[in-house]
């Protein structure tokens, strides 16, 4: 079994919140990081039980006085109507005991309906984790250090331990990174064509009613094609003939079943007239998007138009893995202007800038950096800035500028 590197965030939440809600798309572990704690005194129940979901539709009060605490319950979203009472209990132990820790453990896949009821019902008694495909930290089985410039050597030591050749990345890229594909001798393309049936035909009907199926697919795969692209909603509503107000609802059931994220355009108040405002979009899994896209093949997918970007969409991810799975959310932006200036990523966290280009080669130079100076005078402090490729050792292209290999993060 791959050990899950943010097991050690939910086991601090469990210590000291009453609820741990473990977030994240379907397949991504939540299950399994959950039930750890089987065999440490919780009891289970799944929602996706059809007799066990009425009862906590139909009397959610019934359902917690059988299922006492503490307690797992999987699947939670399926049924809203148990927040108000899992508020009521958690409210009643803590009047008879201020230490009302570990109480509950929810693990769910649709984030927008549960994060609308856990902000009414149980904003300050519970601890939200989101859980995201494997890392190849996680796959590697090494300690997952939350992505930082400031220890240059311990990347280098890293890359030289496990390093990571153009072929071997991009298999990795078509494969993805879902736990099963890793625990079970399972064909990739298998996996993929089942999760993306199974998520047509339970979450996405149950969260709108999609009037053409085969159209919201179509739109998928779209958007598979463009990870890592600017989002066009004009041009997306032209090319599958709806209008814009569908492709948005569409985009939201995908956001809140965790298949992509947006990530917004950096902003200061001086650079408001000129930057790009579009927010560009990202699958959380690169095997499930070159699924979508039908680019599962690596050499192909390699040598194609499309390699650039699945590669900034794998690094990317890779970064914001090391600060989730350490229970850190950061602020991950990008850049664009109207005078062709472009950073792929900036990270703000404690009050520090990082710049970060991604790229699929090798050797780069000052050049390749020059659209970093549109924040050289941010209001906030400014740390290193790296160009993260496959390079196989790091090299300074300036004061506080690298290339750095992709295989330390």
């Amino acid at each position: 079994m791959i050990n899950r590197n943010v097991l050690k965030i939910i086991a601090k939440s469990i210590q000291t919140r009453p609820v741990t809600l473990i977030t994240g798309a379907r397949q991504v572990g939540k299950t399994t990081l959950a039930s750890h704690y089987i065999n440490k005194g919780f009891n289970y129940v799944s929602l996706d039980s059809s007799r066990d979901l009425e009862l906590a539709q139909k009397d959610p009060d019934l359902f917690l006085q059988i299922h006492k605490w503490p307690l797992i319950i999987d699947e939670v979203q399926r049924a809203p109507q148990l927040f108000n009472v899992i508020e009521e209990i958690v409210n009643k132990e803590k009047m008879k005991n201020t230490q009302n820790y570990g109480m509950f453990i929810l693990t769910g896949s649709q984030m927008y309906r549960l994060m609308n009821n856990v902000t009414e019902s149980l904003a300050g008694r519970v601890s939200i984790i989101h859980v995201l495909p494997l890392s190849r930290n996680e796959i590697l089985d090494r300690e997952e250090q939350v992505f930082s410039l400031n220890n240059l050597i311990e990347i280098q030591k890293r890359a030289n331990l496990n390093p990571l050749s153009s072929p071997s990345l991009f298999k990795l890229i078509v494969k993805g990174m879902y736990p099963e594909l890793y625990s079970n001798n399972i064909e990739s393309n298998k996996f993929y064509a089942d999760y993306v049936e199974s998520y047509l035909e339970r979450d996405v009907r149950d969260i709108i009613n999609v009037k053409n199926i085969f159209t919201f697919r179509r739109f998928m795969e779209l958007i598979a094609s463009q990870t890592g692209e600017e989002l066009v909603y004009d041009n997306l509503a032209k090319a599958l003939e709806v209008d814009m107000k569908t492709i948005k609802s569409w985009l939201s059931v995908l956001i809140a079943c965790d298949i992509v994220y947006l990530l917004e355009p950096y902003n200061e108040y001086s650079m408001t007239k000129r930057i790009v405002k579009r927010p560009k979009i990202y699958f959380n899994d690169t095997g499930l998007a070159c699924y979508l896209a039908r680019l599962n093949n690596s050499e192909i997918l390699m040598n194609s138009i499309f390699a650039g970007r699945f590669v900034e969409t794998f690094i990317i991810n890779e970064i914001r893995k090391t600060f989730l799975n350490n229970g850190i959310e950061p602020g991950f932006y990008y850049y664009r202007d109207n005078n062709q200036n472009e950073i792929d990523l900036i990270i703000l966290n404690e009050g520090i800038i990082t710049r970060i280009e991604c790229k699929m080669g090798i050797r780069y130079n000052l050049s390749d950096v020059k659209g970093f100076k549109v924040l050289d005078n941010t209001n906030y402090k400014l740390g290193p800035s790296a160009i993260i490729c496959n390079t196989d050792s790091i090299y300074p292209l300036g004061k506080d500028k690298y290339v750095l290999p992709l295989a330390g993060i």
